[in-house]
């Protein structure tokens, strides 16, 4: 079987990647990587170099697309360049499949392009709901684009099947990213130290902020809430990773690269952390603070508290270690106050992660490749009695 996975960003890559090597190491599969829109970005950190550190350098295919950090119009027109480039990377590679996991925009490009050229689509992550996202109304799209869904949970496999999709094609696999928590050897305190220059105090926060794209608020003026938050916890070192590269999210790169030259002392950005020192800083850090998907999938999984800022993804299961918060800065200094106290710490060692299977990756790879992709070219509506 010839299987395309589609990657845009070093997120999606650090759930994709042991995914990719499990199926690439089988007999019976070729695995390509349609590598696109922030992995071939300097200003994100080339994390191309991630994918082709994990073995895969003479199986990519770039995509190149233009940056959307400023308007709604960039994106378009990135997504009409990425669009066109996978339809000539499709073209070329003829896979069997497409694997497409989540709901950025240049997924939304992918699929379409995989759909014009009739190449079944594999979606993970679909059913899932982040109201205060565009990306909520794209993962909708992919679903229906889709021929085979691996969710992660039942309850998303639910509302994939209430969508129309086909029951015996909906699987529940579990969270690709937490079972990368368990199974991935972390860097020791030491290591991570020289790797960022923070010593990981107790107290330290892990923050990763990006743009509600559906939110009316201004950008600038919920990150400067956030920052005048995190002034209040003088004692905690910060270390902040670049958002995306959604709509104005370069401003807000712009105020933390300022907020750390404010505070030399214990403040670090980091445009990419990488799979593997982002599972480390989960260890070492006593909280994450933002807005990420990852805050409320993944990081439950290390018995630490998230701090959900906003909208960006509300309507999504959590683990009760996740403490929702509103925009303003008293909100969320308020929130980050109850996930440094102890009553917040032992909620989050013990609160059970609804994310969590220990066999997820088998699952998937066993959806993958037990199916025949001439079954999934075609589709029938299932109707929920």
């Amino acid at each position: 079987m010839r299987i395309a996975i589609a990657t845009g960003t070093r997120a999606d890559w650090g759930l994709l990647s042991p995914l990719a090597r499990a199926l690439a190491s089988r007999t019976d599969c070729r695995v390509e990587i349609l590598a696109t829109n922030m992995h071939l970005s300097p200003l994100y950190g080339d994390t191309i170099r991630e994918i082709e550190a994990d073995g895969f350098t003479s199986a990519i295919t770039r995509v190149q697309m233009p940056p959307a950090t400023d308007t709604s119009c960039e994106a378009v027109h990135a997504m009409a360049s990425c669009m066109t480039g996978m339809a000539d990377a499709l073209r070329t590679l003829a896979p069997d499949i497409v694997i497409i996991l989540g709901d950025r925009f240049e997924m939304l490009a992918t699929a379409t392009a995989s759909l014009m050229m009739r190449i079944p689509i594999v979606h993970i992550a679909g059913g899932e709901i982040s109201e205060g996202a565009i990306d909520d109304s794209i993962r909708h799209a992919i679903t229906k684009m889709a021929s085979l869904h691996l969710t992660a949970t039942e309850e998303y496999r639910n509302r994939v099947i209430a969508m129309g999709e086909q029951p015996d094609r909906v699987i529940c696999t579990g969270a690709i990213g937490v079972y990368n928590i368990l199974h991935t050897p972390l860097l020791s305190r030491r290591q991570l130290s020289d790797s960022v220059g923070l010593p990981f105090r107790p107290g330290t926060l892990l923050v990763t902020y990006h743009p509600a794209t559906l939110d009316d608020g201004d950008v600038a003026t919920r990150c400067r809430d956030l920052l005048t938050a995190l002034d209040t916890f003088p004692q905690s070192d910060i270390l902040f990773t670049y958002p995306n590269n959604d709509p104005r999210g370069r401003v807000i790169i712009d105020l933390i690269e300022q907020y750390a030259r404010n505070n030399p002392n214990r403040v670090r950005v980091v445009p990419s952390l990488g799979k593997l020192r982002y599972l480390s800083a989960l260890r070492q850090v006593s909280a994450v603070v933002g807005n990420s998907s990852s805050g409320i999938v993944e990081v439950p999984s290390m018995g630490i508290p998230t701090v959900d800022i906003g909208v960006r993804q509300q309507g999504r299961l959590c683990s009760e270690s996740v403490i929702h918060c509103g925009d303003s800065a008293p909100e969320i200094a308020r929130a980050i106050a109850l996930a440094l106290s102890p009553d917040g710490q032992l909620k989050a060692r013990t609160a059970p992660n609804p994310y969590a299977r220990p066999d997820t990756l088998s699952l998937m790879v066993d959806a993958i490749t037990s199916v025949s992709p001439a079954a999934l070219a075609t589709k029938k509506f299932h109707d929920v009695s």
